[in-house]
């Protein structure tokens, strides 16, 4: 059974907003991520209207990547990474978004993040819009509920693509763009595409309608791009939790099935190039006037993705209720418990085995390349007397993924280009705004209210993770998991 390819891009995965800090250093404009308060896994992050003085907002200085970066590259390449995973903050480029001519100095900054990547021979590998696009284009123009978003999008995706189209091969477009399926969800849909609900909005078309345009810009970018250099590939980024039946009931199944549906057409439009059959339909049941012309259709169908990057942090389940005959998705509404699995302390359902099933499903539905690009364990992790971190946790939550993965080569054929931890180093988390959901292989001594040292040290998982990357997975063997017991029924 031969392993893992040879060039296989083992590293790590971070998000602009989460690490850089210097919120307004250089020309940066303020960003969506600048004016979401911190929370906590029992309260939730707030948006407010600006940045108002008496708030504490995270991504102000998060964990002051922007001064330490050469510090914090040169600990990845300690671990041996093969690529490192970031974002460009749209507002260090086009600090509005609506400019015509980028801010030079925040050009400069990526140049010499990437050149420092480089320089350990680690391919940098870029997600454009990563949850931080330009608050001026939310004020001004409503965020991507405007078309005009779409030439806002592609004069800055053309010019970052052009300065770095020789240091950097791998790009993905929209981060997570399916999870704003969500809509219910206020710090999703802002997050994703700059909305801000109204008292009598319909939610849910105008997420579909923002998610369309995203995705005429992600095909323009594409286009862009094999135009400007050959040699690059761009990726959709796919929030992948799997929706599983709770039980072989087939109503269960069929429920299954079409939240599968809600949640990955994006998937099919960004790999086929067109909106899967069952979505227009559900359009036409839900009487959507969506804006979608024959010039977008003919974009799309042109310009698809080179390859799937995924995130993958945990599996759902859903089950069929009588009310709700027509077995419509409704996220969160419609999510069970799962039984069978445990859970972080965040509430997130650890699922392996699921990782090999979002593997296999993505690669049988598209037959192209795979990239995980997130994947990773939030905990409350703390030093010891003597200074050690001892996150065996970690390290169990990801041999048990890792195993999983390599299976799912060796075994069922996957063709995988890498895998990027999520959160190498500890970051601020996305969904709580907190420091205390750590998911770093480097500790970085910083509090939830922005306090502490912001020294780095590393973990026990940052030793184990080394060999991983060294062995190339050949020495993955977790324990053995006993089979739950499966609940009465």
């Amino acid at each position: 059974m031969s392993g893992l390819r040879a060039d296989f891009l083992w590293g790590g995965a971070v998000a602009a907003n989460q690490i850089e800090g210097g919120w307004q250093e250089d020309g940066k404009g303020i960003s969506i991520a600048d004016v979401v308060t911190a929370g906590s896994h029992q309260v939730p992050r707030r948006i407010t209207n600006g940045v108002l003085p008496d708030e504490y907002y995270p991504s102000h200085n998060a964990i002051d990547f922007y001064y330490r970066y050469k510090e914090d590259i040169r600990l990845c390449a300690e671990m041996g990474f093969k690529c490192f995973r970031t974002s460009i903050a749209w507002s260090r480029i086009f600090p509005q978004g609506d400019e015509s001519e980028p801010n030079e100095a925040g050009l400069q900054f990526y140049d010499n993040l990437f050149d420092e990547c480089l320089k350990y021979n680690i391919k940098p590998v870029v997600t454009l819009s990563h949850f931080e696009m330009p608050w001026h284009l939310v004020v001004h123009y409503g965020g991507w509920r405007n078309r005009k978003m779409i030439d806002f999008f592609i004069r800055y995706a053309e010019v970052v693509l052009k300065r770095y189209k020789h240091k950097v091969k791998y790009w993905m477009t929209f981060n997570e763009i399916n999870n704003q399926v969500n809509y219910h969800h206020d710090l999703m849909p802002f997050s994703n595409s700059g909305i801000i609900y109204q008292e009598h909005d319909n939610r849910e078309e105008i997420m579909l309608q923002a998610a369309h345009y995203e995705l005429v810009a992600s095909a323009l970018t594409v286009a862009i791009a094999h135009k400007i250099n050959p040699d690059l590939q761009v990726g959709c980024m796919i929030a992948m939790c799997p929706i599983y039946p709770l039980t072989c009931m087939p109503e269960d199944m069929m429920m299954s099935v079409k939240a599968m549906h809600q949640r990955y057409w994006f998937t099919d439009v960004h790999v086929r190039g067109r909106y899967p059959q069952y979505m227009l339909n559900y359009f036409e049941r839900k009487k959507f006037k969506l804006d979608i012309t024959l010039e977008d259709k003919s974009i799309l169908q042109h310009n698809c993705v080179d390859y799937i990057g995924l995130s993958y942090y945990m599996s759902f389940a859903t089950r069929f209720a009588a009310d709700n005959p027509d077995m419509n998705y409704d996220e969160p509404g419609s999510l069970v418990r799962n039984p069978y699995i445990a859970s972080s302390d965040w509430g997130w359902q650890i699922d392996a085995v699921g990782l090999r099933y979002a593997l296999n499903y993505f690669n049988d539905r598209y037959q192209l390349p795979l990239f995980i690009v997130e994947n990773g364990l939030g905990t409350d992790d703390r030093p010891e007397n003597d200074g050690t971190i001892n996150d065996d946790h970690r390290i169990r939550y990801l041999e048990e993924h890792l195993y999983q993965m390599r299976l799912a080569v060796t075994e069922d054929g996957v063709d995988l280009l890498g895998y990027t931890l999520w959160g190498c180093i500890d970051l601020i988390s996305a969904g709580t705004g907190e420091m205390k959901k750590r998911y770093g292989l480097i500790y970085v001594d910083l509090d939830d209210k922005g306090k502490g040292s912001l020294a780095r040290m590393r973990k026990k998982s940052f030793h184990w993770y080394k060999e991983v990357i060294r062995s190339n997975g050949d020495n993955l063997s977790p324990e053995k998991r006993t089979t739950p017991a499966r609940p009465k029924s």
